[in-house]
């Protein structure tokens, strides 16, 4: 992040990063990649369940305050330990370190948001600016449950700021909560061109491919998580009419999530256990060679509201490896590619919608490398981490004393 023009002692403010999405998830990523760009100009505290991330930081200005319990979802006892010792320690941590801001992370559950809420303040520590982040809306739900309606009603009385993913959804959430437009920052994801580099990882793609025994099939490529409404099971569905009219080509599904064992049984029901792999999910540093193996990725999300003003991270990734993506047309695809080559729409996740463009792209191999160096571009100018840390800092200094 460019340091021209600005005051040296920005150098120096301490910005506290409260988070409980466990670190197991992709979604942790969003959270220590903005952090590696701030930490280049604030010292940055990192405070969650994270004892098994300390080597992904390597980061000397990012300091990580783990708290001893792994949250998994749905998992009550984990919860509660959580809660109670963010309850307890929270509020004299921030005394102690007397942070200029504080993010807390809309994942937080009940008892560590009032802890960062009324005890920190009760303390005494005014002095701190707290911002709520939001990252999504409910998925399960085209409402908003009473938690997140809860959580961000009362941040919007009591915080100093909401920073949320993108411009699309904080129009939703201002008009659906009664949020002053102005009260709401926005900070995207992106992608790291750094990690996310095609020239770097061309001949580990071929290798891969020929490790996989791929090396002669045509590679649609899902990676992320597993469950329900993300138009894998509408994926899984149109590959026996895709597999009917050319046999090579292969779904590579590279993740894991709740609905795994459901969508195993599909595959199997189908009898296409040739054509749709289930890998399981790498290590963040490994997915750039998966990507580079493929021949198009896919990202079928559904128009429901949770997705249509969302930011795909994996749409990143895979447009940041020159990789042209199947994409649903919803505003979220929308907004980030536009018109450009890179993206081949679909009007819905119905399966006959993704059997066409699939079987599109493969009567086009051909042109994919052509159609997919646009991508790259849209990455370097505007869906980077650089990027995405220059907003929320911008955001960060604009909050009244």
């Amino acid at each position: 992040m460019s340091s021209k023009g600005r005051t040296t002692d920005l150098k120096r403010k301490k910005i506290v990063w409260l988070s409980f999405i466990p670190a197991t998830y992709l979604n942790i990523t969003a959270d220590l990649e903005i952090l590696k760009p701030l930490g280049e100009r604030y010292d940055v505290y990192l405070v969650g369940p994270y004892l098994s991330i300390r080597q992904q930081l390597k980061n000397p200005k990012i300091h990580l305050t783990s708290i001893p319990i792994e949250s998994r979802p749905r998992a009550l006892i984990p919860s509660i330990a959580l809660n109670t010792i963010l309850f307890l320690f929270f509020p004299f941590y921030i005394i102690t370190l007397k942070p200029d801001f504080i993010i807390v992370k809309t994942d937080g559950t009940v008892f560590g948001f009032l802890s960062t809420l009324f005890l920190n303040r009760c303390l005494g520590t005014r002095g701190s600016k707290v911002i709520l982040d939001i990252r999504s809306t409910p998925v399960e739900t085209v409402k908003f449950p009473f938690t997140f309606r809860f959580t961000v009603s009362v941040a919007k009385r009591v915080f100093d700021g909401i920073t949320i993913i993108t411009s699309l959804m904080k129009n939703d959430i201002c008009k659906k909560l009664g949020i002053d437009q102005n009260f709401v920052g926005v900070w995207s994801v992106g992608a790291s061109t750094t990690l996310f580099d095609p020239d770097k990882y061309s001949l580990q793609g071929t290798f891969l491919k020929k490790k996989l025994g791929l090396l002669d099939r045509f590679v649609v490529l899902y990676h992320g998580s597993i469950s329900p409404r993300r138009g894998l099971i509408e994926s899984v569905d149109a590959f026996p009419t895709v597999v009917d009219r050319h046999p090579e080509i292969v779904l590579f599904i590279l993740g894991k999530g709740y609905a795994e064992g459901n969508l195993k049984k599909l595959i199997e029901e189908k009898k296409i256990e040739t054509n749709v792999i289930i890998h399981g999910a790498v290590d963040y540093v490994e997915v750039p060679k998966y990507i580079a193996m493929c021949d198009v990725g896919i990202v079928p999300l559904p128009n429901i509201s949770y997705w249509r003003h969302q930011c795909p991270l994996k749409l990143l990734e895979y447009l940041a490896m020159k990789k042209p993506v199947i994409i649903t047309d919803i505003p979220a695809h929308r907004e980030i590619v536009q018109d450009k080559e890179c993206g081949i729409y679909i009007s819905s996740s119905a399966p006959t919608e993704i059997t066409n463009a699939i079987i599109y792209a493969y009567e086009n191999k051909e042109r994919l490398s052509e159609w997919g160096a646009s991508g790259r571009e849209i990455i370097v100018k505007k869906y980077n981490w650089e990027k995405a840390a220059e907003s929320l800092e911008k955001y960060l200094l604009s909050l009244k004393n």
